[in-house]
């Protein structure tokens, strides 16, 4: 149902079929009418043709939130939907939402694609764990990952049928910490023909999820290479070297992502202490590299809904709330910043620091903020970020707790001085 003023036709509320031909006819309409902007709620996924038809016929769609539309008491029906979104958005009431060009659209698609196949994975993985316990074959007590190359070649000799705990264990590589006999005591089970009948169909299923990542990989670096380049130095800057936060990761993509993506974005998010290459390629893929679709980087960090949500009367805060969200940047930045923890930099130390005074789920939260407002410097102003080291916020936390001190001291009437050093 679709509603205009009642001065654009004499049939102000129309109803229209979902076909692409009916929602031509709803745009060639809505222009006949003289409509410029029109407004609609998102839906699921069903919006999505609704808005291109339209934005491809010239017309400015503004997609609104359906909490910020919420209706008088009575006007539950279509049609006094279509005509009450009419009105408020003839008084500018409502808000339009981010959707990213057509560009990182796609490349958004490319990767959710593949972070879906990774968690199909994942869960053929579980799956593999799963029977080979029930067999007893303990194979995850000697080895980390049943997917590495002692893994999948004990897990392929099994489902071939080798039978032998000698003969599977002789497939060990040389960098496995357990030996041959530590691994052989744990291979000795009860080979059930129905759990390995299972074991087959998930390990089939692991590497279908793997050949479909590789052709995804495959399709994401041909698309990133025929990108913009926006990067003023043809040089990538060096990889900075994380210590204990430089694990590569074994879901990571088998091209040289960070290059492309700083071919992109034009700078290197990489330099940001806890952001790797997939946190980037998150950010990146779910709000593109313009950030001048939020005036601040205050305005990104609300949209992020990663800002307090406090109720404020009388310039009091009479109540603090929660804002849930399921956007993927955020919770890309949110895992970042729990991966600070054990990181010797500046926002390692500043992370520790709020995690002691706040606690880890507080402290979560406003370390992405800060992540999302580096992100947003450097991709607006085009900044460098520059660590300073944990002995610098140490220091400066020091400085900071003396002067609170001696503040405190004298309000009650006390004078601090410094004991000499021994």
């Amino acid at each position: 149902y679709v509603a205009v003023p009642p001065n654009g036709d004499r049939e102000s509320v129309r109803h229209f079929g979902c076909t692409t031909a009916e929602l031509k006819a709803l745009a060639d309409w809505l222009k006949q009418c003289g409509i410029r902007t029109v407004a609609m709620q998102s839906t699921g996924v069903y919006w999505m043709a609704v808005f291109d038809v339209l934005e491809e016929a010239g017309l400015e769609v503004y997609l609104v939130n359906a909490r910020d539309t919420k209706n008088l008491p009575g006007r539950k029906t279509d049609v006094q939907e279509s005509q009450w979104l009419m009105k408020l958005h003839t008084y500018g009431l409502l808000r339009n939402s981010f959707r990213p060009g057509q560009e990182i659209r796609r490349l958004r698609t490319y990767w959710r694609q593949r972070n879906d196949l990774v968690r199909s994975a994942s869960r053929h993985i579980q799956r593999m764990q799963k029977t080979l316990s029930q067999m007893n074959v303990q194979l995850a007590n000697v080895l980390s990952d049943i997917t590495g190359i002692t893994g999948q070649a004990i897990i392929k000799a099994i489902l071939q049928g080798e039978r032998d705990p000698r003969e599977l264990a002789a497939y060990r590589d040389p960098r496995v910490k357990a030996s041959e006999e530590e691994i052989a005591a744990h291979l000795e089970g009860n080979w059930q023909e129905d759990l390995l009948f299972v074991l087959k169909q998930e390990q089939d299923g692991y590497e279908f999820c793997q050949k479909q990542m590789s052709e995804c990989d495959r399709q994401l670096e041909k698309y990133l290479a025929h990108m913009e380049n926006r990067s003023e130095s043809a040089q990538l800057p060096e990889e900075k070297r994380r210590g204990r936060l430089s694990k590569k990761k074994g879901n990571a993509p088998r091209f040289e992502l960070r290059r492309e993506l700083f071919r992109m974005a034009g700078t290197d998010l990489t330099r940001i202490d806890g952001i790797d290459v997939m946190t980037a390629m998150t950010t990146l893929s779910e709000v593109g590299y313009d950030m001048s679709k939020w005036k601040t980087e205050n305005h990104f960090v609300s949209w992020l809904r990663l800002c307090p949500d406090n109720k404020i009367s009388g310039d009091k805060i009479i109540g603090k709330g929660r804002l849930p969200t399921n956007n993927r940047a955020t919770l890309a930045l949110r895992m970042a910043a729990s991966t600070l923890r054990a990181s010797n930099t500046y926002l390692g130390a500043q992370f520790r620091r709020l995690r002691t005074k706040l606690g880890p789920p507080v402290a979560i939260k406003a370390m992405a903020a800060k992540l999302a407002r580096l992100v947003y410097r450097m991709l607006r102003f085009g900044m460098d970020f520059v660590d300073q080291g944990a002995e610098v916020y140490e220091a400066k936390s020091h400085e900071m707790q003396v002067r609170h001190l001696e503040w405190k001291a004298a309000k009650l009437g006390f004078h601090l001085s410094e004991i000499p050093a021994s």
